[in-house]
């Protein structure tokens, strides 16, 4: 049995890239239209190992010691019933044509930080990205200034290269991608050096981009043609920018609702009064109604979240808590003990009642409208 690796002189645990490294330096050499009629039989020994080695079902079918190209080697190992229904139909790699080298660049997906206060209002931001784009020296031809492509003398064009194969009906013919140009039916006599012949390279560059009011974070903003650049300065393919809204220090959101609390001392919650509490609006004014009670919610409304596609905003609750204070003077003990005998309260009686009810159950009831 032929020793197919020494044929392509590589190591029996080449990788399969070696494998082809090695494969396109022979053909390159040994191609009949280079080396001359008297290498033919060398070339297609050549175009046999690779075939052989290239394919992982025959390869480890040859590991083991069966040659899969060689009569009685088994219908898989060489030629199956696609390849022949290819061959006779027209479905083969030829009929398809070169590959081309231009084609469309990836979707990107970026993680993107925002602030709470941004999410309430929409913002423009700007967004650092490092990104395929178009190659400025061949401005995405893939060649050096003053090159062009040229025709595959291996193929002559076409992309692909006819090969005769055994299977159950006897020598057919098929065909293979052409493995001195790619499949591309061209071959780059001077690469561009700037991009090594891809037409695109990496460059960092600031995006600036339109955040809507009202994101959450998992959102996405889809930015169309704003991802990499194909090979061959292809089309651009799209941006995705994840969206991770930040904690703030006051506010916290539910949904298009915000959050905050205020602390009062229990004269003002007990008579009531006027706060100024700085929003996201500017400084609002806040009326606190006589006889406020703990863990209170106050709802000043359109000052929430912005909604997606909506002109609306949520609200703005505001939770009271109400400070007891701790240490008082004797003219402030007497006056409580005068405001406890007036109202009945020098030994009031305890009402007992669960402990459910308290501010994080009051937010989970208002949040599902049993409030």
């Amino acid at each position: 049995m032929t020793d197919y690796y020494s044929v392509l002189g590589v190591s029996r645990t080449a990788s399969l890239e070696e494998i082809k490294k090695a494969y396109r330096k022979l053909a390159r050499e040994l191609h009949p239209d280079v080396a001359g009629p008297g290498a033919e039989d060398r070339f297609k020994e050549v175009t046999h190992a690779y075939e052989v080695l290239s394919n992982a079902q025959k390869r480890e079918q040859y590991d083991m010691g069966v040659d899969p190209s060689a009569p009685g080697g088994g219908a898989a190992g060489g030629f199956g019933f696609q390849d022949i229904f290819e061959t006779f139909f027209g479905g083969g790699g030829a009929s398809q044509g070169p590959v081309p080298r231009t084609r469309r660049g990836q979707d990107a997906l970026k993680e993107v930080a925002v602030d709470l206060r941004d999410a309430v209002f929409g913002a423009q931001i700007t967004v650092p990205l490092t990104t395929a784009v178009v190659c400025p020296a061949c401005q995405g031809s893939c060649c050096a200034p003053g090159t062009s492509p040229q025709t595959c003398q291996a193929c002559h064009g076409r992309g692909s290269v006819n090969r005769v194969a055994r299977s159950i009906l006897g020598q057919v013919m098929t065909s293979a991608p052409c493995a001195m140009c790619d499949g591309h039916g061209t071959v780059l006599p001077s690469p561009c050096q700037e991009c090594a012949g891809q037409g695109r390279v990496r460059s960092e560059t600031d995006l600036t981009v339109e955040i809507p009011a009202g994101v959450e974070t998992g959102n996405r903003v889809r930015l169309r043609e704003k991802g990499e650049v194909g090979p061959g300065g292809g089309p651009a393919g799209d941006l995705y920018l994840q969206i991770r809204v930040l904690d703030h220090e006051v506010f916290a959101r539910q949904g298009d609702d915000l959050h905050c609390t205020v602390t009062l001392p229990m004269t003002a919650a007990a008579l009531g009064t006027v706060i100024e509490l700085e929003t996201f609006d500017g400084t609002q004014t806040l009326d606190i109604p006589p006889g406020t009670q703990p863990d209170e919610v106050l709802t000043m409304h359109g000052l929430g979240v912005g909604r997606l596609h909506s002109q609306s905003r949520g609200d703005l609750d505001v939770h009271v808590e109400v400070e007891i204070a701790e240490a008082l003077t004797d003219e402030q003990r007497d006056l409580l003990r005068e405001l406890a005998r007036l109202r009945g309260e020098e030994r009031p009686a305890a009402r007992v009642h669960s402990t459910s009810k308290g501010v994080f159950s009051r937010l989970r009831e208002k949040l599902s409208g049993r409030q």
